[in-house]
């Protein structure tokens, strides 16, 4: 491996996987992860490539990664790929993986077969079987499942064994095509795992030539999110036991780190490289923005808990009674959401605008900022809202409002909703605040722009490479 400069990522390939990255399905994981990948770019990794093992049409990928382009995203389609389609555009890299299926060789993989319901992948004249998958109902640990994947190779039947030497099987055929290019068998992959359940079902990847990376995207916490000592259940109890295998993990906050640390350990992998946004060109002075006119960019989703914003904004109106509440974003609460703002008799004053491209103008036109979450990985919004000049008012919630708004908002003790309610109402009444707190905002965005993050990625990377793999055996 060539060595690097100290600012500039080592000599390998770099990969980011999440299991479906989309644009409009995924809130801000889907902003996230290309962006990650725009930052590896910057950094030095040659082609990184942002990856999804998700088993929709390869003309709904297509368009995802089309959209991502559009949106200024993703420098070019070719900078996504996705399992499926790469198996159904050439399965010969497939046809090669697995052991012969033995006394199956031949007998149809399905229900009769195996006991196991299957579903078949075809090649796109849809006439040929190309690969049967299992088919998991109901089951919250189908990645981690043995079941047999079935290879329909011209030779005969092959089996993979679970999802996990599927995927494995896919990325080292991409590596090898690095490697290949490059002449150089040796050649590191950095896998960077964007979504739990895959880096879960590979984290025993033993491959010397692999390092393994976590990202997190949000709280560990359960519910009510704000017990750090609490104990962890579910995937996060899986994925907390086995930490310390990944040759790197990135938090994107010091306190959740720290939190994490106190209780479970550090092995001395963990850094903190936030998600980044651009800081953008100057935003408009306090005076010119509507003082009466407060945003939320959010998914109407459990986490984000807007009920609590409306409800709260009852209080609001009832002492500033002009006061309007813009929310922007889509999610399965909307019906709910609207027929509270319904019972409330707040249609006049609060309005679900659905999902929006004109975020920036938006925020150029609001006086502040607000966020009603019960938990947080980061809170991408937030430092997108200061970059803007918002002030931000938000609950203090673990985990990103309390780093991310510094001194350019107001905390309120999660679920006090007439604390949130006061906060907002107090900064509407002051315009002399909000503008002090306007004008703290940029510097506080600051903290999450490409450059003041890349060294913090360079050093979590080069940490990684340069060491030997956590998984290989020791000699």
């Amino acid at each position: 491996m060539t060595a690097a400069p100290d600012d500039t990522l080592p000599d390998a390939d770099y990969v980011l996987v999440g299991s479906r990255v989309a644009l409009g399905l995924d809130g801000g994981f889907a902003v996230a992860v290309p962006t990650r990948l725009r930052l590896l770019a910057s950094a030095g990794a040659p082609d990184p490539l942002q990856l999804s093992v998700d088993g929709a049409s390869p003309e709904v990928h297509a368009a995802q990664r089309q959209a991502f382009v559009d949106a200024g995203r993703l420098d070019s389609t070719g900078s996504a790929r996705n399992l499926f389609d790469d198996i159904v555009a050439d399965p010969s890299w497939l046809f090669a993986a697995g052991e012969p299926a033995g006394d199956a060789a031949g007998e149809p993989a399905g229900e009769a077969a195996t006991g196991i319901e299957y579903r078949v992948v075809e090649d796109t004249a849809g006439a040929s079987p190309i690969v049967s998958l299992p088919v998991f109902r109901d089951d919250p640990t189908w990645h981690l499942s043995d079941a047999p994947i079935i290879v329909h190779a011209p030779g005969g039947d092959r089996v993979l064994r679970g999802f996990r030497s599927l995927y494995a099987a896919w990325l080292t055929h991409l590596a090898d095509e690095r490697r290949a290019a490059a002449g150089d068998p040796d050649r590191v992959l950095v896998v960077i795992f964007e979504s739990r359940q895959i880096g879960e079902a590979m984290v025993d990847w033993d491959d010397p030539r692999v390092r393994l990376v976590h990202t997190v995207h949000n709280s560990h916490l359960r519910a009510p999110y704000d017990d750090p000592d609490a104990p962890a259940t579910g995937m996060w109890q899986r994925w907390l036991s086995t930490v310390d295998r990944y040759d790197a993990v990135l938090w994107p906050t010091a306190a959740q780190r720290d939190e994490v640390a106190a209780r479970f350990g550090d092995p001395g992998t963990f850094h903190v490289v936030p998600n980044t946004i651009e800081l953008g060109t100057e935003p408009p002075h306090a005076a010119s923005r509507d003082p009466r006119q407060v945003v939320m960019l959010n998914r109407l989703a459990p986490q984000k808990r807007v009920d609590l914003a409306i409800r709260a904004w009852a209080r609001v109106v009832a002492v500033v009674p002009d006061a309007r509440l813009d929310v922007y974003g889509e999610g399965p609460l909307r019906d709910e959401l609207q027929a509270l703002i319904a019972d409330l008799g707040l249609a006049a004053s609060v309005t679900l605008h659905g999902a929006t491209a004109d975020r920036d103008a938006i925020f150029d036109r609001a006086a502040l900022f607000v966020t009603s979450t019960a938990f947080e990985g980061q809170g991408l919004s937030i430092a997108e809202a200061l970059a803007r000049g918002l002030p931000v008012v938000s609950f203090d919630a673990r985990y990103g409002p309390r780093e991310a708004i510094g001194d350019a908002g107001v905390l309120v003790a999660p679920g006090d909703v007439d604390g949130f309610a006061g906060a907002i109402t107090r900064l509407l009444q002051d315009d002399a605040r909000r503008a002090e707190l306007s004008s703290r905002a940029r510097a506080a965005a600051a903290a999450f722009t490409p450059d003041t993050v890349r060294p913090a990625l360079i050093a979590a990377l080069r940490a990684a490479v340069e060491k030997p793999s956590r998984r290989t055996p020791r000699g």
